[in-house]
């Protein structure tokens, strides 16, 4: 027990009562599915400082214990049709305006979701995916911010309609963090998730670019996401996809693009440049799908890879009952070292290999945005 403080004052002697101790707010992660853990605060980065295996994990303080069993989709296409339109359009990914844009997102000292420089980086790139959306002149295409009750940052929607309210989702986080001192610390996260954000946005504006690719033409309704705070629980995109979940929203497929830029220790090993599919916690048809995109529209293979529960923001999708999918820069293992560093910096990134994610993204939504299920 604390001694109690005594003041001695002019005309008596004042006894304070001792200091209350604040109890440490508890939060409840899942660690598997159905399977939670109390932990503090300060414990929740602990975990998640390292970026590796193991350390993934949903923060569902805020969030329902049921895990919504993920029903199969209707059956993607069998066969491609729009590869002359997807082909034209590829010419079209700019590797500056990626390269532009991440040099501003990372000169925020951090993004993390707690901070003021965090919540003023999402409403920049708001203002930068607002004006693709005006530039583009295409009427119907809204573009929105989606404010979160637990922390201040905002995720970023942007919804072009198609006839049918069936919805194909791209989705990647845009908030950055230092493993060793999360708010003070310098965290640039160009590869994490800075990269994964532009090339997102880069595909928005060539595919916005397209005459077809409208509200009266598109038969299926395409949506943009870049969610706030994944570091430390994937909230952002709990949030959102729990919404989606609650109003019976029809999620024909949700791909992740969350780091998408590095390549280095892939080729060291002597291995080719390639995607490394997550198998684990996605969608087996929608991967296999995706697999087929990748030989058609890109330029590079692919590896089957494993990345743990909850390593990102397709699992949102996944525990809420939505097919989703993760295609990563390069095998788990190849990862990048340097994210949640100071490190996580321009230099480390293959704008050849960002230019390839850009690739499969255009396939992938067009392909579907046009196409109905197989019956």
């Amino acid at each position: 027990m604390k001694v109690a403080t005594i003041l001695a004052a002019a005309c008596a002697t004042v006894v304070l009562a001792e200091p209350k101790q604040i109890k440490p707010r508890a939060l409840t992660i899942e660690v598997a599915p159905g399977v939670t853990r109390k932990i503090t605060e300060d414990e929740r980065y602990e975990l998640s400082a390292n970026g590796g295996c193991g350390s993934h994990f949903f923060d569902i303080t805020n969030f329902s214990t049921e895990v919504r069993a993920v029903k199969e989709p209707p059956p993607y296409p069998n066969k491609f049709s729009y590869q002359e339109n997807i082909k034209r359009l590829i010419t079209n990914l700019n590797w500056d305006n990626i390269k532009k844009n991440l040099e501003h997102f990372s000169s925020y000292h951090t993004r993390f979701s707690e901070t003021e420089t965090g919540a003023q980086a999402a409403e920049w790139l708001f203002a930068q995916v607002a004006d693709v959306v005006k530039t583009s002149m295409v009427n119907g295409v809204t573009a929105e911010m989606f404010p979160h009750d637990a922390f201040p940052q905002k995720s970023v929607i942007v919804k072009v309609p198609g006839r049918s309210n069936r919805t194909v989702i791209i989705g990647g986080h845009l908030d950055s963090i230092n493993g060793g001192d999360r708010t003070g610390g310098r965290a640039p996260g160009v590869d994490d998730n800075g990269s994964g954000t532009f090339v997102i946005l880069e595909a928005l504006r060539v595919l916005l670019s397209d005459s077809d690719f409208s509200p009266t033409k598109l038969q299926n309704t395409i949506e943009f996401h870049w969610y706030a705070a994944e570091e430390g629980g994937l909230r952002g995109s709990q949030d959102i996809f729990h919404q989606y979940a609650a109003a019976g929203r029809d999620i024909w497929a949700m791909l992740q693009q969350d780091m998408v830029g590095y390549t280095k220790a892939t080729l060291d090993a002597g291995k080719p440049e390639s995607f490394g599919l997550i198998t684990d916690f996605t969608a087996a048809l929608l991967n296999e799908y995706l697999s087929r995109v990748i030989n058609e529209y890109t330029e590079i293979t692919y590896v089957e890879s494993r990345c743990g529960y909850a390593c990102s923001d397709h699992g949102s999708a996944t525990r809420n009952g939505f097919p989703a999918s993760f295609v990563f820069e390069a095998a788990f293992e190849y990862r990048n070292p340097h994210i949640h560093t100071a490190d996580d910096t321009m230099e480390h990134i293959d704008p050849k290999h960002v230019l390839q994610h850009g690739r499969l993204i255009l396939g992938y939504l067009y392909e579907l945005g046009f196409s109905e299920p197989e019956p």
